[in-house]
């Protein structure tokens, strides 16, 4: 997991939606595509940078893509956001 590519995943607000409804538990492809009014496309490219972000796992259900939120990569790239701070003190 690189950093920026997770933080880059995080800048689209979309995304972070996503991400915020996977909290809630796993969700497929088209249950998070209802969510948004945009094309079903472009759903597709947000959930391929947070699976290259490795932010979502995605598991395959028949012919379903069930995604799901890795809270572990987000609290890594959290924890080197915050350790920056303790360097620069």
């Amino acid at each position: 997991m690189g950093i920026n590519t997770v933080f880059e995943a995080l800048s689209h607000p979309v995304r972070r939606k996503v991400l915020a409804l996977l909290k809630r538990g796993p969700l497929s492809a088209g249950e998070l595509a209802s969510h948004f009014d945009i094309a079903k496309p472009t759903i597709s490219v947000h959930l391929a940078k947070l699976r290259d972000a490795e932010l979502v796992v995605v598991e395959r259900q028949g012919t379903s893509l069930i995604y799901h939120l890795n809270a572990s990569i987000l609290e890594a790239a959290l924890a080197g956001l915050l350790s920056l701070k303790d360097e620069s003190q």
